[in-house]
């Protein structure tokens, strides 16, 4: 398996000779073209503009949008229904999580979580991820004290932060600094992170992915 990260919450996954893309953004609202490419399978955590853009992806996906459950050709993809914010919704509306399972690994991306601790039920689905990409740049989302809370209750092999401050973005987050504090582990940085199931650590680790934009 092949992670990319292209930036704020976008990634490129490639597995099983498929490419899975997941929350491309929109020149607009970040101020910097997106990269695009044919994906088979697009999903989308939530219907804004850092994370929707449908137009950077080429070809004709299968697009998930929402909470469900969907298996092409061995890749199992499960779509589990969260907050945006730690008002039950109230302020931002709703996300979703996406659990991805293939080739014996389990990647999930959190969208744009905004619950400070993630519930009971979505706990229990989440008990076997191997990696982990949080969002870790606040004011939007949780922020890096809270994503360490949410490392802790999922224990990743793999944790990738995304979602924080870019000098080449508009949008204003959190700096990564205050996560890797926050955190306290020494990190791996990567261009991309090329994975095997037999290549996972023992105990949690964290990697910094370069963004290709």
């Amino acid at each position: 398996m092949i992670i990319q990260w292209l930036g704020h919450s976008y990634f490129k996954i490639e597995t099983k000779g498929k490419i899975i893309a997941l929350d491309p953004f929109s020149e607009k609202m970040l101020g910097i073209k997106p990269s695009r490419f044919k994906a088979d399978i697009l999903l989308i955590t939530h219907e804004h503009e850092d994370h929707n853009n449908k137009s950077a992806i080429l070809g004709e996906p299968f697009v998930l949008e929402g909470p469900g459950e969907i298996e092409k050709e061995e890749i199992i993809i499960d779509g589990l229904p969260s907050y945006h914010d730690n008002r039950s919704g109230h302020d931002r509306g709703f996300n979703t999580i996406y659990k991805i399972q293939s080739e014996d690994l389990t990647v999930c991306h959190l969208g744009d979580l905004g619950e400070k601790m993630l519930k009971e039920e979505t706990l229990e689905k989440l008990s076997d991820i191997d990696i982990l990409l949080i969002p870790v740049g606040g004011i939007y989302t949780i922020d890096a004290e809270e994503a360490v809370g949410i490392i802790n209750q999922i224990e990743p092999k793999i944790v990738i932060p995304m979602h924080y401050r870019l000098n080449n973005i508009k949008l204003k987050l959190d700096p990564l600094d205050k996560f890797l504090k926050a955190f306290g582990k020494k990190a791996e940085k990567l261009d991309k992170l090329v994975i095997r199931k037999t290549q996972l650590p023992q105990e949690t680790k964290l990697i910094i992915l370069k963004p290709s934009i």
